[in-house]
């Protein structure tokens, strides 16, 4: 039977709750991703901060600011004040139906993948196509 362990992505970007929302803008921009981590300095998982939340936080497009002062804005905002908290998690040895059973239920993009308290990976949806696309390429190249 796969594990989370078996598909998770680790080591994973992650942030700490008095980052800017500068800082986690940035880091979703330059890794390409949509799903970054809050952990304490210890590496307690605290919550998570998502692009959606971003976007939710950020003054529309309407208002005509120009990218600086929204840099200013986003700078003076702690991930804290947007994260959630009340996140799902599983562990490393959760089976991977299971986890992806609550993905599709709950219609989450990701799950924080957690050890004793301590961050130690992500699944994310991406993980799970990829995993898909891997079943695919192995059903077409069976001879069959």
């Amino acid at each position: 039977m796969l594990k989370v362990k078996d598909l998770m992505s680790s080591p994973v970007f992650s942030l700490r709750e008095n980052d800017s929302l500068l800082s986690a803008r940035s880091l979703m921009d330059l890794q390409r991703i949509r799903h970054i981590p809050i952990v304490t300095a210890e590496n307690a998982f605290i919550g998570l901060i998502t692009h959606r939340d971003i976007l939710s936080a950020t003054i529309s497009k309407l208002a005509e600011l120009d990218p600086e002062t929204q840099k200013e804005i986003d700078s003076g905002i702690p991930i804290r004040e947007i994260m959630r908290t009340d996140i799902r998690s599983v562990s490393p040895e959760s089976s991977l139906r299971d986890a992806a059973q609550i993905l599709l239920n709950h219609k989450y993009g990701c799950l924080p993948v957690v050890q004793e308290g301590a961050l130690t990976g992500i699944l994310t949806e991406a993980d799970f196509l990829r995993l898909t696309i891997n079943l695919m390429e192995g059903l077409e190249s069976d001879p069959r």
